[in-house]
């Protein structure tokens, strides 16, 4: 038996978009089961995102913390962003929001995970990137509104985070499977063995 998610879809006889927001919405659709019965199931629709696990050479990632108001928290996360441009390579999204957030840029990228956040709930599929061979990008930095006017930017040991994270004293999705995507590869086949930063990716398909 070959353990792999697969791509399925069932009969939907009905759907709407009952709100619209500016950057998601929330689609209804009526869904045939496989007894045929019909159920109605809502979720968000969401264009997808990327997000960047940037590791300096003293093994320490670059995280912000960030004011996030649906769970009322400041979470310590690593740089990420939306895919604004429908069919937007995730590389270059990628860079830009590595750049944006941190003023860093990265001359090795590799393919970390590729994620659902709530599959039972919103579409949103996030691809992790790993950066190395960091460096501090020259020039004026970004001009930040909103939340991201009070964030907040640091370097922290990648052990020190794994704790963190076991500990339960971070929570943001994206860095607590990065870090442990990080530790797993390294104990398996390697960094090296990493899929390349312009590996397919089903879920959000784009022009290479």
């Amino acid at each position: 038996m070959t353990i792999k998610d697969t791509p399925e879809e069932w009969e939907v006889r009905a759907t709407e978009t009952p709100f619209k927001g500016n950057k998601t919405s929330v689609r209804t659709d009526d869904v045939v089961m496989p007894d045929g019965s019909v159920v109605r199931r809502d979720y968000q629709v969401h264009p997808g995102s990327v997000a960047v696990l940037a590791l300096d050479a003293e093994d320490r990632v670059v995280i912000l913390r960030q004011y996030r108001h649906p769970v009322r928290q400041k979470l310590w996360e690593i740089p990420a962003g939306l895919l604004d441009i429908p069919g937007e390579n995730p590389l270059h999204a990628a860079q830009r929001e590595l750049y944006e957030e941190a003023h860093v840029k990265a001359e090795s990228w590799r393919v970390l995970t590729d994620v659902y956040t709530t599959p039972g709930g919103c579409d949103e599929a996030i691809r992790i990137f790993l950066a190395r061979d960091l460096s501090e990008v020259e020039g004026e930095r970004f001009e930040v509104e909103d939340e991201e006017a009070d964030m907040e930017l640091a370097r922290v040991p990648l052990g020190e985070l794994v704790r963190g994270v076991l500990a339960g004293d971070l929570h943001n999705n994206c860095l607590v499977v990065g870090v442990l995507s990080l530790v797993a590869a390294r104990q398996g086949d390697g960094l090296e063995a990493l899929r390349p930063a312009g590996a397919p990716w089903p879920a959000r398909p784009f022009e290479a």
